[in-house]
């Protein structure tokens, strides 16, 4: 009897495992690569396990590939071997070179294959416009959306005499030089990343970094910066520089901007808002600071500023059942709940007018963690984006960055005056658009 027991017991655990294995294959699965690690690898992976938990009919398995390049490297190798992921986070600075590849299934297009109807003019106009074609057509979706700032120690200006964080450049080096005589060895951090102190900073004054409208109009796009407002901030920073105003701060030198400005070390650093939270986790105690825009020189008619981070690109050559499933976590994502969820463990911010909405309904920006974070939102959405403010289209921008690194250390480091600094880099980066041109020859950007 015992036996029989046993066996009827065995038989039904049995069955059921075998029923579980089945109702667990029903489930249409797809896969995600990702470019980020750490804490945000983690939010990531939350976010991953916030779908599959949330129905019975999808699942996603995300996978970090470390950083953005070595995503969007990894992506290309993985097309080669046919074994390229469903979806792939690609970098802002990568999205010409996607929507040249050719390997993509656009935005609309699978949505509506899918049966989604979505309401495209719920992304907000500068984080779309980034992401769109000439047209205005969104070919991926914005994810992880930012933009810069100047983080600012409210005690630090206090002890110096200054009550109100600099609006513009010329109160930045005033402040500064007050911070430095009060006895504050770093007044301002700053790296040789080009995002926030040139390529944002040409966005909110609203000047091109190249001509066809930053790219947008085609590939034969030539770099035209080493001119005007820009000339004129590079060669203040190094002069700053040689004041004792500015100091180099790196991960090379031991401790970045943000690094150093959360330990209470540097009064003034920029960077993403996204650093927000790593700042707020981090601060040294007492640090009495807050994130505000990043400045304009005297006499400029401040535009928004430009949105960093990256989106989601839907990829060719994968079953069609995956098509289904990835466009249930698209619109999962594009819910505000989602959106109020992701910036809550994250320091993005979101991409859509109703994420917005729901953030300032549930007093978001008022809790005391989250203080400041609303100033990317008035940046970003200062004003319609222009020519200059919508984003970058051109090719070969990782090249680019790491060419703006080298002539910006040799600059500093003495090697070359900030002019021919400037004029190397703008004639690098010609070089890089041409090889970029040459190919892509034959296409168009859409």
């Amino acid at each position: 009897m015992l036996r029989k027991t046993a066996l009827a017991a065995g038989l039904i655990l049995a069955l059921g495992g075998a029923q579980a294995q089945a109702q667990g294959q029903q489930r249409q699965g797809f896969t995600f690569w990702y470019g980020l690690t750490g804490q945000l690898s983690e939010a990531v992976q939350s976010v991953c396990k916030r779908f599959n938990d949330s129905q019975a009919q999808y699942s996603v398995t995300c996978t970090s590939q470390g950083d953005y390049a070595k995503a969007l490297q990894n992506t290309i190798a993985a097309f080669r071997a046919n074994e390229q992921p469903t979806v792939v986070q690609v970098y802002d600075i990568g999205t010409a070179d996607l929507m040249l590849a050719g390997v993509y299934r656009p935005a609309r297009e699978l949505m509506a294959s899918q049966g989604h109807q979505v309401n495209w003019n719920n992304y907000l106009p500068p984080i779309a416009a980034y992401y769109a074609t000439s047209k205005g057509e969104m070919l991926s979706f914005p994810f992880n959306s930012s933009t810069a700032v100047m983080y600012w120690n409210r005690a630090a200006g206090q002890k110096a005499g200054i009550a109100e964080a600099p609006a513009t450049w010329e109160q930045v080096a005033e402040a500064a030089r007050k911070m430095k005589a009060a006895g504050h060895a770093c007044p301002i951090a700053m790296d040789f990343d080009s995002w926030a102190l040139f390529e944002q900073f040409a966005a909110i004054h609203n000047v091109p970094v190249a001509t066809r409208a930053n790219g947008y109009g085609g590939l034969d796009a030539e770099y035209v910066f080493n001119q005007g407002v820009i000339k004129k901030h590079f060669n203040n920073l190094l002069d700053w520089y040689k004041e004792g105003l500015v100091q180099i701060r790196t991960p090379q030198s031991g401790k970045d901007g943000i690094a150093s400005f959360a330990a209470g070390e540097c009064a003034m650093a920029f960077g993403s808002i996204a650093s927000h939270s790593t700042i707020r986790r981090t601060a040294a105690e007492g640090l009495d600071w807050t994130p505000v825009m990043v400045p304009v020189y005297e006499g400029t008619q401040r535009i928004n500023s430009r949105v960093g981070g990256a989106s989601l690109w839907t990829l060719k050559g994968r079953p069609e059942g995956e098509y289904k499933a990835a466009a249930a976590f698209f619109a999962f994502l594009a819910t505000p709940e989602s959106e109020e969820y992701w910036s809550t463990i994250t320091g993005y911010i979101p991409v859509t007018a109703a994420g917005q909405a729901r953030l300032e309904q549930n007093g978001f920006y008022k809790k005391p963690e989250n203080a400041g974070r609303e100033v990317a939102m008035q940046s970003l959405m200062l004003t319609e984006p222009t020519e200059n403010s919508r984003g970058l289209r051109l090719g070969n921008l990782t090249q680019f960055r790491a060419a703006y690194a080298n002539e910006m250390q040799a600059a500093f480091a003495g090697q070359k005056t900030m002019d021919q600094a400037l004029a190397a880099l703008q004639e690098q980066g010609n070089q890089l658009l041409r090889r970029f041109e040459q190919t892509y020859r034959g296409k168009q950007l859409p």
